[in-house]
């Protein structure tokens, strides 16, 4: 088989990282710790990129905020640095959004008497900071790597939200925590054919973050917040299948029923808590990278999330298609990919407000560049 070809392919399953983050798929899910760096050629290696998504969720019945699209638009950076320490030993640091979620609402109106309540806005982002190393041991045909590393999570919090607890005006809640995981995994390879089969292992991580509350007609408050983030476990595969040719695919699981409540506290009479009862989420993924020459490779790949939802929300269903381009000038290699994803509609059948949202579509762009040494 062509090794140059598929050395050229080597970086095309990270653009399928794009997949994950095309709708927000997989309940909270965003970006994933780019830890394939740790199997690239060279000594010193960095990659990095972002990618921007929109994503639309139409309201199409409910009690309020009919015909309007509350997902917002997100960007999410990605960054990644190896280092080959020894033949057998190499570690890298991570840095990816994790978990996230954005959305904003028009303005409550206001009952006959009182004063109007209703979320506006509210969004969290999660970042990983992480650093993951690889043993990497020969056999007779191949090579195994057991993968370790650790992780910590930085959690942020904004909600704006009209309630009487904050007088006639707008209040607004911001938290923050932290909390640390761990992640572990082993790896077969056969470079020649660049086959690598993998299985990672993430944990979960509990956060329980603090904050303050502030309103037009009050002083500082105080605010807590608690909530769960899920483990999960994810195979990988790729090989090559003929010469500059490469085929790819993902199962992955991930704990979601651990995201019961989201439950916010304030000392100035505004109490929230967001019921979800969430269900596991399965994430299935598989593609095709293709070497058109030393310096011009493609990728295609199509993506399905199982959503989350158990009725007391609105996370469906997800069918990802993608491609990227990878590019390699004297420098290093310019990495492009783009995604559209069909977004399932889904209804709510355990709240009060019985929303649903329509079926919706999600576009995402990614621009990275990776060099070595």
């Amino acid at each position: 088989m062509n090794k140059k070809g598929f050395a050229a392919l080597a970086g095309a399953t990270a653009l399928s990282l794009l997949g994950a983050a095309a709708a927000n798929a997989g309940g909270f899910s965003r970006g994933t710790a780019d830890t394939d760096i740790l199997f690239e050629q060279g000594n010193f290696n960095v990659r990095t990129s972002v990618t921007v998504v929109s994503p639309e969720r139409k309201i199409v019945s409910g009690a309020s905020n009919i015909g309007h699209d509350y997902a917002d638009s997100y960007v999410m950076p990605s960054l990644a640095a190896k280092f080959r320490i020894s033949d057998n030993l190499s570690c890298a640091g991570t840095i990816a959004n994790s978990f996230g979620a954005a959305s904003s609402f028009d303005a409550p109106r206001a009952p006959a008497s009182g004063i109007p309540f209703g979320k506006l806005e509210e969004k969290f982002t999660v970042m990983e900071y992480g650093a993951t190393c690889a043993v990497g041991f020969d056999l007779s045909k191949g090579r195994l790597s057991f993968i370790a590393g650790a992780y910590v999570d930085d959690f942020d919090y904004d909600l704006s939200v009209r309630h009487p607890a904050f007088g006639t005006g707008t209040g607004t809640v911001d938290l923050s925590g932290t909390a640390w995981g761990w992640r572990a995994g082993l790896a077969y390879e056969i470079p020649d054919i660049a086959l690598r089969g993998q299985l990672l292992y993430r944990s979960g991580t509990k956060i329980e973050a603090s904050g303050s509350t502030a309103g037009a007609l009050m002083g500082p408050g105080t605010a807590e917040g608690q909530g769960k983030l899920p483990q999960s476990i994810e195979a990988k595969f790729q090989t090559g299948i003929a010469p500059g040719w490469l085929a790819y695919g993902s199962v992955k699981w991930t704990d979601w029923s651990v995201n019961k409540t989201l439950d916010l506290t304030t000392n100035v009479g505004f109490n929230n808590n967001n019921d979800y009862y969430w269900r596991d989420g399965w994430t299935v993924m598989g593609g095709i990278g293709h070497s058109f020459n030393e310096k011009i490779s493609g990728t295609a790949f199509l993506m399905w999330d199982r959503g989350t939802s158990t009725g007391w929300d609105l996370h469906g269903d997800v069918l990802t298609l993608g491609t990227g381009l990878i590019m390699k000038d004297g420098f290093g290699e310019l990495r492009l990919g783009g995604g559209v994803s069909r977004v399932g509609s889904i209804k709510e059948t355990k709240t009060t407000g019985l929303y649903a949202v329509g079926h919706g579509w999600s576009f995402s762009g990614l621009a990275g560049y990776s060099l070595k040494w």
